[in-house]
């Protein structure tokens, strides 16, 4: 007797990761995307860039492979003020005294009314000629470079990309999985059922699409008012659904008629279980592609949201608030914090798009 061996077919998401392993440019994204979500979880837990509000170096600290940078010069406050003796200038005598109490002189005042900031005046000065000689107790106990280079507080420039990187990463991910579960929601509503309900979906999807997507983007954040995170992904999750729902709805336009679900049909199944049961799991590799597709546009949104002064709030610092930061400091010639931003978004937002590509190619029954 001849044994009948049955073979199994492998599955959809089997077939997809084999095609994916096979490419190697998928590869290598997906490692530097799991390596960007691995710093966020490490950042959000605290175990890295906790620190990164400390000022550990100073001002504008350059970085290390460029130098430190030379002290300017800082003229004493008693030369800055020099002004020739004229008897018969009527405020010779004030500019005398006061430039008498600068000094720590201990002038009488010609009004009789000692001056209240006499004392702080003498110690500013004192601190702006120390400061002169490259020995300011302000800056006492800071490096004078750092391996990235340092913003006009001190703060290390690599610690604070991790610690933006959190909260760009955050808003993007959250924000997308907002957007294709109201895409999908209204996309299942739409295609499965049609008539008066198909036409209610499409009013409103011709209504968020007729406007452009950055002036609905700034209408909603006026409108909100508010500053922080969570604002941030109400206000890219409300307007990103348009997306999915079109393609979500075409998939159950298309599901809806097939036997699978016809039978589902007549063994007395519901309309909710046939769309989220039956259809669903069929049509999820779409919504996948989507989310990994807002990801990166909504990762650029938060950066233009926040350069524009829409986003993130006073203290919490981003990769879009750090470029806003930076467009001040390149007038003074600090380029690290506009380069440490753009590089991180750059290549996060690279190998994303790369790894959406080719998950794309691999979910797509048509390829072999």
């Amino acid at each position: 007797m001849t044994a009948v061996v049955h073979h199994v077919s492998p599955g959809l998401w089997r077939l997809a990761w084999r095609r994916l392993c096979a490419d190697r440019v998928a590869m290598v994204s997906l490692a530097v995307v799991a390596a960007f979500l691995l710093m966020l979880v490490l950042s959000a837990g605290g175990l890295i860039a906790a620190d990164w509000e400390d000022e550990v170096g100073v001002n504008y600290a350059p970085p290390g492979f460029v130098g430190a940078m030379p002290a300017a010069p800082v003229a004493p406050l008693q030369a800055a003020q020099a002004l020739p003796d004229n008897p018969f200038d009527p405020l010779a005598d004030d500019i005398r005294a006061l430039r008498a109490q600068l000094a720590g002189e201990g002038a009488p005042d010609m009004y009789g009314v000692s001056d209240p900031l006499a004392g702080d005046l003498a110690q500013l000065r004192g601190s702006a000629q120390a400061g002169a000689g490259g020995a300011s107790p302000a800056g006492a106990g800071r490096l004078a470079t750092l391996p990235f280079g340092g913003d006009k507080w001190g703060h290390d420039i690599i610690k604070k990309t991790i610690k933006g990187g959190e909260t760009s990463i955050v808003v993007g991910l959250v924000a997308a999985l907002l957007a294709v579960g109201l895409g999908t929601l209204f996309g299942a509503l739409s295609g499965y059922f049609g008539g008066v309900v198909d036409d209610l979906f499409n009013w409103f999807y011709s209504i968020f699409t007729a406007i452009p997507s950055v002036l609905m983007i700034l209408a909603v954040a006026a409108v909100l008012q508010q500053k922080g995170v969570l604002t941030i992904v109400l206000i890219l999750g409300l307007t990103g659904w348009t997306g999915p729902y079109r393609l979500i709805r075409a998939e159950y336009i298309k599901h809806k008629a097939r036997e699978y679900v016809l039978a589902a049909d007549a063994i007395g199944a519901s309309h909710w279980r046939r769309m989220f049961t039956h259809i669903l799991p069929n049509v999820s590799h779409v919504a996948l592609v989507q989310i990994s597709i807002l990801v990166v546009g909504f990762i650029k949104a938060e950066v233009i949201l926040s350069f524009l002064g829409f986003g993130v709030p006073v203290g919490v610092v981003s990769w879009g608030s750090m470029l806003n930061e930076a467009q001040n400091e390149l007038i003074l010639g600090r380029w690290w914090q506009l380069s440490a931003a753009a590089l991180a978004m750059a290549l996060l937002v690279t190998a994303f798009s790369l790894f959406t590509d080719a998950l794309r190619d691999a979910l797509d029954p048509k390829v072999k």
